[in-house]
């Protein structure tokens, strides 16, 4: 007899997968979705890199443009014994130089220029003497792409150096009649680049212009005296200046100077007087001795470069051996390095105001020992400054050289500035 199942009977239960086993299928499943995902970007999503033909560029395989300028640096990069001239220069191709930038170890930068072309960059002047400079350039090509270059090296350590020593000094006041002027210790050869190693920076501004007397002494002053109050600074940047074939500058030093009130004093050989001008309005006027015939002093503009209290004075230094020797003469003031001074003079008699009796000095009376306050010769040493102008007129001998002193006032303004 066939059993039909009632209708009512609950169904057999089918037969199903272990539980632990379809977890673990859920879990291998899920990791192999991840793996796809991550690897190729599936579900079919589009990236920005994607395009129409499904060639998608990736930012990691986009290639840096590269400038076709090309920027050369002279000298080589770690260069040693560098000239300190010539030798400096950057240059660029297939662009043009947007920076340049030098600097020393102390960071101070070097000036220059890049030509119109934007080609070349060359220092405005020459280096220092055994100094490490780093040099950065910038540069771009027509489509605006930068390239730079950076660079290393040393000038040259000099065997033969020279200095110039300079008066007035740093930080004095003094006459309107004083010059700055340099005297070297090597002679030299090329005073252009010498010159041009020295700026003058005046307030108020005036032109002054430097004059050679040889190849070891330059001389600057302006046209015509200085006005009084100016203050005026001195560069002097002849560190590394070539001023003759191997032999170098080493001074890089600044000199700062201010000018005085306005004093000249004339004195008359003929009348035996000197009137003393200050700030144009005569303050006095004194009883002189000049230069006896044969001995005449100079005429001409002198400035006084140096003051003694009491010095000796030996005929035989100037050339007149057993005529005098005089160890103690007060209140001497130097008018040319060949011996001409303005000084006291208590041997003279009543030479002053009178006649000629000196070997060439201006004489003015004073006492032995130049105690006293208030002799002429003291009177006028202590209204005096380095810088101050004696003009001598009226002498029987000739101008002063220019060059005999700080005399370069005798001098017209065209040839000082040949």
């Amino acid at each position: 007899m066939n059993r039909r199942l009632s209708p009512l009977s609950p169904p057999r239960s089918i037969p199903g997968p272990d539980r632990r086993g379809a977890g673990l299928l859920a879990l291998l499943l899920g990791a192999l979705l991840f793996t796809l995902t991550a690897c190729g970007g599936g579900g079919g999503a589009t990236t920005k890199s994607d395009t129409s033909d499904g060639k998608g560029k990736d930012s990691s395989t986009t290639a840096t443009k590269q400038s076709q300028a090309v920027v050369t640096i002279a000298p080589k990069d770690e260069a040693k014994s560098v000239d300190t001239s010539g030798a400096l220069e950057v240059s660029a191709a297939k662009g043009k130089l947007t920076k340049v930038t030098v600097v020393d170890a102390k960071g101070h930068p070097v000036a220059g220029e890049v030509n119109a072309a934007g080609t070349a960059w060359t220092p405005a002047a020459h280096l220092a003497n055994a100094t490490t400079y780093k040099v950065h350039a910038v540069a771009k090509d027509t489509k605006g792409v930068e390239t730079t270059k950076d660079s290393t090296f040393t000038t040259l350590t000099p065997q033969n150096t020279f200095v110039g020593y300079f008066t007035p000094e740093d930080g004095s006041t003094v006459g309107v009649g004083m010059e700055f002027s340099l005297n070297f210790t090597r002679g030299i050869t090329d005073p252009a680049a010498v010159e041009k190693a020295i700026t003058f920076k005046t307030d108020p501004p005036v032109d002054v212009q430097g004059h050679w007397f040889g190849n070891d002494r330059l001389d600057f002053r302006p046209r015509t005296y200085w006005k009084p109050g100016t203050k005026v600074s001195v560069t002097l940047n002849l560190d590394g200046v070539e001023g003759r074939p191997g032999v170098y500058g080493t001074q890089a030093k600044t000199v700062d100077f201010t000018i005085g009130r306005s004093q000249i004093s004339t004195v008359d050989a003929k009348t035996d007087t000197m009137k003393v001008v200050r700030d144009g309005k005569v303050i006095k006027t004194l009883g002189v001795t000049t230069g006896k015939a044969g001995y005449d002093t100079w005429n001409g503009k002198m400035v006084i470069t140096d003051r003694l209290t009491v010095t000796r004075m030996n005929g035989e230094t100037v050339g007149y051996a057993g005529e005098y020797d005089i160890p103690d003469v007060p209140h001497a003031q130097r008018l040319t390095t060949s011996g001409t001074f303005i000084h006291g003079n208590y041997w003279g008699g009543d030479a002053f105001g009178n006649y000629n009796a000196s070997h060439g000095c201006i004489g003015l009376r004073d006492v032995k020992g130049g105690y006293s306050k208030t002799t002429p010769a003291a009177w006028f040493f202590n209204s005096s400054i380095t810088g101050d102008v004696v003009v001598v007129k009226h002498s029987n001998d000739r101008t002063v050289d220019p060059s005999n002193g700080l005399n370069g006032w005798n001098m017209s303004w065209a040839d000082w500035t040949k």
